[in-house]
């Protein structure tokens, strides 16, 4: 098509990593890979251009989201390990993830992609081993499926609902239809993925005048990274690269708060520096 030279370079534009301020990471990525497993939700805090949108729309600080499925031999079906040889010629002990990225449409890539990111576990409680991998059967499914431009145009429509666009213009989110869709984004896959298991993120409760409770699930393509950091049927574990777990009583207070590292002119006042702690003034002799 005469604008997809457009697109791409739309594309490019939006998906490059914007310069950040130096300083480390607030994730142990090397703990965080010991401890996940299949199922788990990757929340990501991204540095991109695109990134930046998102956590403005969605007022939170995670952009992104993956599902972690394991390495080859963690999935049984075997139809899902021959897919995923067609989208993924690495090592088979590799530990993977499926995300929809923008570009790239849905993937499978390491894990280890997102070393240097800040990143948050959310992990579906009490899910069951045969629900865990039908759930990975069908991130799986979702393979190929082109990114959802239109999408983000339609959530930025939906958070802010400007009254004086064209109707041809109107949001289409609420047109979804199960299995009618040719393009996704990372929430709404890994939302209908859930959904197809019947296993809640953030459901609507209703209560009759009987008592009785019934839930529905919310449309898939409403959902945003930050609703599995926010539903109560994910536990959200954090692996901080500087823990103070072994450090006895009030042990928060042992992190190094003072030094001679100093903040530079762009991080003065979004960051605060600690105060020297103040030493007793020695007595006077008389």
């Amino acid at each position: 098509m005469i604008f997809d030279p457009l697109v791409r370079g739309l594309q490019r534009w939006l998906t490059k990593e914007v310069s950040q301020p130096a300083h480390h990471k607030l994730s142990n990525f090397e703990r965080l890979r010991h401890e996940i497993k299949p199922g788990d939700v990757v929340l990501v805090e991204g540095t991109t251009r695109v990134a930046d949108v998102i956590r403005q729309l969605t007022q939170s600080r995670w952009s992104h989201a993956a599902l972690y499925i394991g390495r080859l031999h963690d999935i049984e079906d075997p139809l899902a390990r021959q897919r995923i040889k067609q989208f993924y010629d690495g090592q088979p002990n590799t530990q993977l993830i499926i995300e929809s990225e923008l570009g790239m449409g849905t993937l499978v890539r390491p894990l280890h992609v997102y070393r240097q990111k800040h990143l948050r576990l959310c992990r579906p409680r009490e899910l069951s081993y045969p629900d865990s991998q039908q759930l990975l059967v069908q991130a799986i499914n979702h393979l190929g499926i082109a990114y959802d431009v239109r999408q983000i145009l339609d959530l930025a429509r939906f958070y802010m609902p400007w009254g004086v666009l064209p109707r041809r213009w109107a949001s289409s989110l609420f047109n979804w239809q199960p299995g009618g869709h040719t393009k996704i984004v990372c929430s709404t896959m890994i939302a209908e993925s859930f959904a197809a298991i019947q296993f809640p993120v953030l459901p609507l409760v209703k209560r009759v005048d009987n008592g009785q409770v019934r839930l529905f699930q919310r449309n898939p393509k409403l959902c945003v990274p930050a609703d599995f950091d926010l539903s109560p049927y994910f536990d959200v574990i954090k692996y901080p690269f500087m823990d103070f777990d072994d450090r006895g009583d009030s042990r928060y207070r042992l992190l190094p708060w003072q030094g001679d590292i100093r903040l530079n002119a762009n991080e003065t006042g979004v960051w605060i520096e600690s105060e020297p702690e103040s030493k007793e003034a020695p007595e006077q002799q008389d």
